[in-house]
């Protein structure tokens, strides 16, 4: 799958998913800002820097999507490979994976 095509993918599952996803120029903002997953009054967005490369976007709006409930949808193998690889678990920090050993 191309780059592009991904990218759209995982921003067509975060409609599905109700998450808003918005591209912003971070350079004019004056302080510190990084991409990611936030939740506003509510609702779940995912801002991305629009300065970075296509790769790094691909990687922050996997991440977000990691932890949340997409089991039940269909989604194109290579997406979900993608969530897999970018995805880090939130919550309990003292789990381990025994693969980590």
């Amino acid at each position: 799958m191309k780059p592009e095509q991904l990218y759209q993918e995982l921003k067509d599952l975060s409609e599905k998913l109700d998450v808003t996803v918005s591209e912003q120029s971070f350079r004019s903002s004056g302080i510190p800002v990084k991409s990611g997953f936030c939740i506003i009054k509510g609702k779940m967005h995912c801002i991305i820097d629009k300065n970075i490369s296509l790769h790094k976007k691909t990687q922050v709006l996997a991440e977000a999507l990691f932890d949340l409930p997409h089991e039940n949808l269909y989604v194109v193998p290579a997406v979900r490979d993608t969530i897999k690889k970018y995805g880090k678990p939130k919550g309990n920090s003292e789990k381990t994976n025994p693969s980590d050993h």
